[in-house]
């Protein structure tokens, strides 16, 4: 399992990001450089794209949530496969 951090942004001294909305759910399956969450900082909003590839496990910054650069936003598995009882979960969201 990988975390994904809020970044340094480039150029830009900010010590914290707002968690403006996630673009994606717990369960669904991203792949590297697809939008993961909208982030604001003093100065620039952006949206963040997943480094990896995977399914996305459990949202660790709820929405309008300051967290400090550096700090875990979300947790990314590789495979549903390898977490017990994902596939069911998985299952259960593509039947609704």
């Amino acid at each position: 399992m990988s975390k994904v951090v809020v970044p340094k942004s480039g150029g830009v001294t900010s010590t914290k990001a707002v968690v403006v909305r996630w673009l994606k759910r717990e369960g669904d399956r991203l792949n590297a450089g697809e939008p993961l969450v909208e982030l604001e900082t003093e100065k620039v909003s952006y949206e963040l794209e997943s480094p990896f590839s995977g399914v996305l496990m459990r949202i660790l910054a709820r929405e309008t949530a300051e967290v400090p650069v550096g700090e875990p936003l979300c947790e990314i598995a590789e495979s549903a496969g390898k977490i017990p009882g994902m596939k069911k979960i998985l299952k259960m969201k593509t039947t609704k």
